[in-house]
């Protein structure tokens, strides 16, 4: 890999809005979904968080521009946990990541039940 080529970045974060006085967080989460829409990078949302992947400099733009985006809305703090994983050993096909992760564990556990 060249040094000037971006990482490819699959990464996990957490973006938690602090200070807004309410229960739920769920409209600023959909501000931030609105921002991953826009950035043309893959996506998935679950119950605690989002996974993205992309090049490096795109995932790290795109949790940048969430923490913007929240701040607009009217989140005075947020904090933000991410997990990030890189590999050089293969190539991966831009958008498959984090799918090619789960479908791995999910070939072993049907083994697993065949056995």
């Amino acid at each position: 890999m060249a040094q000037s080529e971006d990482l490819y970045a699959i990464a996990d974060f957490c973006l938690v809005p602090i200070g807004t006085g309410e229960p739920s967080v769920a409209e600023y989460v959909a501000e931030c979904v609105r921002v991953l829409e826009k950035t043309g990078l893959k996506y998935k949302m679950h119950g605690y968080g989002t996974n993205i992947e992309g090049p490096w400099s795109a995932v790290m733009q795109a949790i940048h521009d969430c923490h913007a985006a929240v701040h607009a809305k009217g989140a005075p703090r947020i904090a933000t946990d991410i997990r990030i994983g890189t590999r050089i050993d293969r190539v991966i096909e831009p958008g498959t990541g984090n799918d090619h992760k789960v479908k791995r564990v999910e070939e072993i556990l049907a083994r697993d039940q065949k056995a």
